[in-house]
């Protein structure tokens, strides 16, 4: 059942969370924290993101607040994030992920060749050593030609995957077939998080291995649907969430992800504040499944301009009517 507005908004707070690096090309994370009978929820669509698409936030926000699901694990394994950063950087991102034994390295970036990538990613193996898991993302920014020769580049320094090197599910397709002697498997991000049937890539078989976002597929509820139809190995990842967002994936990877896999929800380490005194930081390589309980000292500390706080509260207005009238 969809709450009215007036339960959505009665404790609902807009923040603005500084970010430690450049990520996406965001240095500020907005979002809007709420509280349901549940506990706090998140609803964070990328502000770029139209009404209709911030719609499977919205349901996410409220399959958590208004849910209560259980964990099915006291904890589960992250990797740390690395960013389209200079290899002299790496050493200093990657001691924010003590114990992680697994590393997202971004490539691709606007403004970046593919010899800035190949130098990160060696960086990255250097410091992390050869038995740690090594995955790239390159957010469907190559095409078909530009990821085979990237990927020629980058298989030897033992890619466990290559996440969305292409943008669409043909792209992906070809992409696979055409590097099939490389060893390095395909990962599908926003041909899942983004498509109107997310298992069209399973079926087209054009991925190895999926990526799942909690809330850009409408919750825990609906994202286990979508892992157990698609019969393929499942990773867990952020939309670079507050510690309350990473809670829900953090329910999510414990009930669904792929044993052997490590979740992309350690990203709490990219912010320099957030909405909670006890942010789900790794420990250990893990992040703990927990509800999360925000600080008011923080939320106040963190709140976005009155304009910002406007902008949200009238998009949560508008997507709340799409759900109504669906």
């Amino acid at each position: 059942m969809l709450p009215d507005l007036d339960d959505l908004t009665a404790d609902a707070h807009v923040v603005a969370l500084p970010m430690r690096v450049r990520f996406r090309g965001i240095t500020v994370r907005e979002a809007l924290v709420l509280r349901g009978p549940a506990g706090w929820t998140e609803f964070s669509p990328f502000v770029e993101y139209d009404d209709a698409e911030a719609a499977a936030w919205l349901r996410a926000t409220v399959d958590f607040g208004w849910t209560d699901h259980e964990p099915a694990a006291d904890s589960v394994p992250v990797n740390a994030t690395v960013p389209a950063v200079a290899p002299d950087e790496v050493a200093g991102l990657l001691a924010r992920y003590p114990g992680c034994t697994t590393a997202k390295v971004k490539v691709a970036e606007p403004g970046t060749t593919v010899d800035d990538d190949v130098a990160r990613v060696a960086e990255v193996r250097r410091v992390m050593g050869v038995d740690a898991d090594v995955r790239v993302d390159a957010n469907g920014l190559w095409s078909v030609d530009e990821a085979t020769r990237a990927l020629e580049r980058l298989a030897p320094y033992g890619l466990q995957y290559a996440e969305q090197p292409c943008r669409t599910v043909p792209e992906l397709a070809a992409l696979r077939s055409r590097t099939a002697g490389l060893g390095v498997p395909i990962a599908a991000d926003e041909s899942v998080r983004k498509a109107a049937d997310p298992l069209a890539v399973a079926r087209a078989g054009a991925a190895d291995v999926l990526v799942v976002k909690a809330q850009p597929l409408g919750g825990v509820t609906a994202a286990q649907a979508v892992v157990a139809d698609a019969g393929l190995p499942c990773v867990v990842s952020s939309a670079l969430d507050t510690s309350v967002g990473l809670g829900i994936g953090a329910f999510l990877a414990a009930a669904a992800m792929t044993p052997g896999y490590a979740a992309g929800l350690g990203t709490a380490a990219m912010f320099a504040s957030d909405v909670t005194a006890s942010p789900l930081l790794p420990v250990a390589g893990r992040v703990p499944v927990r509800r999360i309980e925000v600080s008011r000292d923080l939320l106040e500390r963190n709140a976005a301009s009155p304009e910002r706080t406007a902008w949200w509260l009238a998009r949560l207005a508008r997507v709340h009517a799409l759900l109504a009238a669906a």
